[in-house]
């Protein structure tokens, strides 16, 4: 697959695709800065919008139909979406242990797990960095 016959694909496969690389490109930063700073905090929303996005994007791609019309990943997706708020809420009360544990957990699982699922032959991103 080119890149211009992967931007023909269905507008929520892109907004879903372009979401997780912004999220997973500023979430390797967000990782490595500094923390509690304003900058941080604004990039965090940012971040957390992104993941929203990816998360609430995926429940009308169903490529895999292994339940309803759902897949195990989609699992991953429901975790994102009720975890983001509890992490941010912990910053929020100042309990900074459990947002670091949850949004490293969120960047690992949400991310790079469930993007690693991403390569696999027959799925979109397979096909276009590896052609298969």
């Amino acid at each position: 697959m080119t890149f211009a016959e992967f931007l023909q694909l269905p507008v929520i496969i892109l907004v879903h695709a372009f979401a997780a690389v912004g999220a997973l490109l500023l979430g390797i930063y967000q990782l490595s800065a500094a923390k509690g700073s304003r900058e941080h905090r604004a990039l965090g929303y940012v971040w957390v919008g992104l993941m929203m996005l990816v998360a609430l994007s995926s429940f009308w791609i169903r490529g895999i139909d292994q339940f309803m019309g759902f897949s195990l990943i989609h699992l991953l997706s429901i975790n994102v979406a009720f975890g983001l708020p509890l992490a941010v809420l912990a910053a929020r009360k100042g309990n900074i242990s459990a947002h670091r544990k949850a949004m490293k957990g969120t960047y690992i699982g949400g991310l790079m797990i469930a993007g690693i699922f991403t390569l696999a032959p027959g799925r979109v991103l397979g096909r276009l960095i590896f052609g298969w």
